[in-house]
């Protein structure tokens, strides 16, 4: 699972250099070149860059909600990650081959689950708003919450319509 991680992670950063030599190529640039031959070592240059730059705070910023915004936004991306299924698993018991699905929660409303989990979503964004101290910082924020609102409604809407249509 760890070398699997790895792999999607390592793809990942060089998808993006590939994208980043294409979008040089089109604007008539030469494109990440600097680092390693071709600049092939670029997307690791880029990690260590943004793990080395330091936290800046605003000063009118409220410390605990300014921290904790990030946090839970992100645990709950990751939460909603729960109940996708990656794949099949056969384990075979007692002589009879049983196939159990590889995902961390098995739940019958796993639809429900994620469009719940998705509309938890806002508080996050609507305290990190809150927490930088600036109002348009803030009046940003509540943009945001309002467009993520009206997206899950026509989400769940979706998700409804589909579900009678598999009925008929």
């Amino acid at each position: 699972m760890v070398a699997l991680m790895v792999g999607v992670l390592v793809s990942v950063a060089y998808l993006v250099y590939m994208e980043r030599k294409v979008m040089a190529f089109m604007q008539l640039r030469h494109g990440p070149s600097v680092v390693g031959p071709w600049g092939l070592l670029q997307p690791f240059s880029d990690a260590l860059k943004l793990l080395a730059k330091e936290c800046i705070i605003p000063f009118k910023s409220r410390g605990w909600a300014f921290f904790a915004a990030p946090v839970i936004t992100f645990a709950l991306a990751l939460a909603g990650w729960a109940v996708i299924p990656l794949g099949a698993t056969e384990v075979i018991r007692d002589g009879v081959v049983v196939v159990m699905p590889y995902v961390v929660a098995d739940l019958n409303l796993g639809v429900l689950y994620v469009l719940a989990i998705s509309s938890l979503e806002v508080y996050g964004i609507i305290m990190a708003g809150w927490a930088s101290g600036s109002n348009y910082a803030f009046l940003g924020a509540i943009r945001s919450v309002s467009q993520m609102i009206s997206y899950e409604m026509s989400m769940g809407w979706l998700c409804c319509l589909s579900r009678c249509v598999l009925v008929l």
